[in-house]
């Protein structure tokens, strides 16, 4: 089932998916990869004899964060004048979800508030127990060493622990609520769904508060621990604590003033929002144990349309933990170059994709022609990005720790880029085989960077060999690829060119910087893209042109990506930034940034309600689609703002 959520939130130990309606779409414990515990999880009235669950269609909703935390508020109104409100936050320091359910009324009600789960703790249906610990008022369901337990304040006064398969409704806790009263059934095995219930008799303009908590442990015996203790601290506290933890940790960030936006306010703060929301996502999708980070909440677990994105890739990361470090979190490349080193292969590559521990994920990139090389540059290149960043004592303690990394990687690109242009493999969409000018330019600056940091070890010999080879790349790929339409080819396979346009080939600039505009024949390439681009990948949605992959793509229905588009506003920003020093270029200059602008205002117009950015946008309805959120687009986006924020000064007068 494909669960596309439009809010998550989380801390180190939980990370949760909800729907516009505060449904439970994932609980992922203990890593953001695995386990995923929850089918369906949310709360149902039953008023006038009627079951009113909060996912339906009746419910007008609205949904969004507290302005710079992870906590979210969902407001719910029926036709029927009963309202409720949701507070979702995770506790700042346990493994728990607390739900501050408020439910008022224009009318007397007389009914029952239900909280009602159907769990698959530890991913598995058929073999969870669950039972009900009326002393305490702990509904628990398990499996092997998952534990998943429900408790609330005030404590649930019924309950229900039943088979979901089941149509006889003393059985299947979905049915027996139905009449407003449960059986109170306190064990069971097998596929299980429960319910627990509060009577709501309300007169109208009264309103009742319950707080459910959904805590997941490895230990039945921590887990009664960590509720029981939990029980004892107000809830209002929990909710400040959460929200001053976020508040502070934000604190951190570089601070962007974009005063190149002045000019439009609006603008101005919503980029400025998304920068911290992007931010803050950004740091729910990393595990805080390994360094890595999931590309987006899984939400195609059967893989029924896609391969899943439950992953860590090395390259789409590498674009994250160096967003992060110029964002001012230089914590996060750090972890993550030490999970790249207990990562990389004995033949000096990374894999495609792995799970957040290490392991290799599921693939097809088994082969030397069904890898991906540009995994292996762009984790290079990354390391050399954070190297320049580092001084004194701390620089040279990084260089010894990722030498051996770094000499196994850059010679693994020797081995696969023998005559230049680097041998046939998957490309960066794992769609085509062939040879392709995004990976050739990752290798090549794997490559370039490698020999900046052999010259560092005091190894020029190696440094000057693996600095020829990527000239040698880079020389290859134009004189190989380009076309005389005046950019690169798709792909080189079986001898011949594919003169389709592919968004990607914006990579020989950015982020690989094997184009230079500070060469004037190497500016007209870029610009010539960025031109072949806008007028062949553009889609018109939601008022402005997105950009898809490439074209004739179908995959998705073709729709326009976030990653595809800020990468070209960050093409035309980092090209305005390299013309500030020559004279005469004002005009164009504007240009850049303006069209950039309007690209990052597309990318944000695609966002969920509360500011999620997603892997693409619905070509019709220019709706988020698919992946969501994708800490790829949160990279882009961090970067494409510190970029704005370079020209606050200088061109603080611009008119955008």
């Amino acid at each position: 089932m494909i669960r596309q959520p439009n809010v998550i939130l989380g801390n180190d130990k939980v990370l949760i998916t909800m729907g516009k309606k505060g449904e439970l779409l994932g609980f992922f414990y203990p890593r953001r990869d695995y386990a995923q515990h929850v089918e369906e999880s949310l709360a149902c009235l039953q008023v006038d004899n009627k079951l009113m669950w909060t996912n339906n269609i009746e419910w007008y909703s609205t949904q969004h964060y507290l302005d710079d935390t992870n906590i979210v508020i969902t407001e719910l109104v029926h036709g029927t004048g009963i309202k409720v409100t949701i507070r979702d936050f995770t506790h700042q320091k346990a493994s728990v979800m607390v739900r501050k359910y408020t439910i008022s009324t224009e009318r007397d009600i007389n009914g029952t508030f239900f909280y009602y789960s159907n769990l698959c703790v530890g991913e598995m249906h058929k073999k969870n127990s669950a039972f009900c610990d009326t002393d305490a008022r702990l509904l628990v369901q398990y499996w092997q060493n998952n534990y998943i337990g429900i408790m609330a304040y005030p404590p649930f006064q019924e309950w229900q622990v039943g088979k979901a398969m089941d149509t006889i409704w003393w059985t299947n806790a979905r049915y027996d609520m139905e009449d407003g009263r449960l059986q109170n059934n306190k064990e069971d095995i097998g596929y299980l769904n429960t319910v627990v219930g509060w009577d709501l008799n309300l007169k109208a303009g009264q309103h009742k508060e319950i707080t459910v908590f959904i805590g997941a442990s490895q230990k039945r015996t921590m887990l009664y621990k960590m509720m029981l203790e939990l029980m004892q601290e107000p809830v209002d506290n929990m909710l400040e604590d959460s929200k001053e933890d976020r508040i502070r940790w934000l604190s951190k960030k570089n601070i962007v003033k974009l005063s190149v936006l002045d000019d439009i306010p609006e603008t101005k703060q919503q980029i400025r929002e998304a920068f911290n929301r992007s931010l803050l996502t950004l740091d729910l999708l990393n595990d805080p144990i390994h360094g890595s980070f999931v590309a987006a909440p899984e939400f195609d677990h059967d893989f029924e349309m896609c391969g899943g994105y439950g992953y860590c890739w090395n390259r789409d990361v590498s674009e994250v933990a160096i967003a992060l470090l110029n964002a001012g979190y230089p914590e996060y490349c750090d972890m993550f170059f030490r999970w790249c080193k207990r990562t990389q292969l004995s033949d000096g590559s990374w894999f495609q994709r792995y799970w957040l521990d290490g392991n290799t994920g599921p693939s097809w990139g088994n082969f030397s022609h069904s890898t991906q090389i540009d995994e292996t540059g762009a984790t290079l290149h990354a390391m050399y990005t954070y190297y320049l960043t580092l001084k004194g004592i701390q620089r040279a303690e990084f260089l010894e720790s990722i030498w051996t990394t770094v000499l196994t990687g850059a010679e693994y690109l020797m081995k696969r880029t023998l005559n230049g242009l680097h041998e046939p493999c998957l490309d960066i969409w794992e769609t085509y085989e062939g040879v392709f000018a995004y990976t050739c330019a990752a290798a090549y600056a794997g490559l370039k960077d490698a020999a900046h940091i052999a010259r560092a070890y005091s190894e020029p010999g190696l440094a000057s060999r693996w600095l020829e080879r990527a000239e040698l790349v880079k020389n290859k790929t134009i004189e190989e690829m380009w076309l005389k339409e005046g950019h690169f080819a798709k792909c080189l396979a079986d001898g011949k060119l594919d003169p389709t346009a592919d968004a990607s080939m914006i990579g020989t600039f950015i982020p690989f910087n094997m184009l230079s505009p500070a060469d004037p024949q190497e500016r007209e390439m870029i610009l010539s893209m960025i031109r072949i681009i806008e007028s062949r990948l553009s889609v018109h949605v939601n008022g402005h042109h997105g950009i898809k992959r490439y074209e004739n793509d179908r995959y998705i229905e073709g729709n326009p990506w976030i990653v595809t588009t800020l990468w070209l506003s960050k093409a035309m920003l980092s090209l305005a930034n390299s013309l500030r020093s020559e004279p005469g270029t004002e005009n164009e200059i504007s240009k850049l940034i303006h069209d950039s602008v309007n690209y990052i205002k597309w990318a944000l117009k695609g966002s969920t309600s509360t500011g999620m950015l997603p892997e693409q946008v619905d070509k019709n309805k220019g709706h988020p689609a698919w992946a969501i959120p994708l800490g790829w687009s949160c990279a882009l986006m961090i970067d494409n703002i510190l970029l704005l924020e370079r020209f606050s000064e200088e061109i603080s007068d611009a008119k955008i």
